[in-house]
């Protein structure tokens, strides 16, 4: 596994759990808005974190950790991911995953091995957008595959957009309701200007907490949840 990153504690991440967090590097994705560039850009990378360092922490961390959350960058792309995952539900760790969704095959065995229990997955924007809004030309079957395998898992999930006015209108809304049509719960995460992949976006802005909250009684109508974070 390609670690770039490793946060001890989190009590939001894994929802009722107290959570530690591993970030992988490299993605497939070049989404102008990444809060992660360092994870992203090889050129950004630095030095690796190793696999025994991180099982030592959370050995000597099973007292107080319920749960591991691994994101990245891209996890799907590590080539290891079900290997390290093993290891981690060994340990009585419960796992959350999260993915960009381009990686289907990834979450069909994370989930037939019972390697995840927990899943969240990033909803770019509208299908029809995907391209223009992560910068590479992707496979939309995958993203719908991947929707499909996490609303059908039996698990717990959530689905998420980083809203970002002058890529996301309010009318696309519609689509991406109608893209998770029966969804549990899905997040509007406000974009913020702060490192960035792409500096010059720095400049873009999100939608006011008015019309968030307009966006969000629109999404319940999709949804069984929503929120903004």
């Amino acid at each position: 596994m390609k670690i770039g990153g490793l946060q001890k504690t989190s009590l939001i991440e894994f929802p009722g759990k107290i959570c530690a967090i591993i970030f992988t590097q490299g993605c497939n994705f070049r989404c102008p808005y990444c809060h992660n560039p360092e994870l992203v850009e090889p050129e950004k990378f630095s030095n690796l974190i190793s696999e025994e360092e991180i099982f030592s922490f959370l050995k000597k961390r099973k007292k107080y950790l319920n749960a591991v959350s691994i994101t990245g960058g891209e996890p799907c792309l590590q080539k290891d991911i079900f290997e390290f995952m093993d290891k981690i539900k060994n340990m009585g760790f419960l796992i959350k995953l999260e993915t960009n969704g381009s990686f289907p095959e990834v979450i069909k065995t994370s989930i037939k091995k019972s390697f995840v229990d927990y899943l969240s997955m990033d909803i770019k924007g509208p299908f029809e957008k995907y391209d223009k809004i992560v910068r590479v030309k992707i496979d939309i079957s995958k993203i719908k595959e991947s929707i499909n395998l996490i609303m059908n898992s039996g698990l717990n999930y959530e689905f998420k957009t980083t809203v970002v006015k002058s890529l996301i209108t309010k009318k696309d809304f519609e689509s991406i309701g109608n893209s998770i049509k029966g969804a549990k719960l899905y997040f509007l995460q406000k974009f913020v200007s702060i490192k960035l992949l792409d500096p010059d976006f720095s400049k873009e802005e999100t939608y006011s907490d008015e019309e968030f909250e307009e966006i969000k009684n629109l999404m319940k109508n999709y949804v069984s949840e929503c929120e903004i974070r």
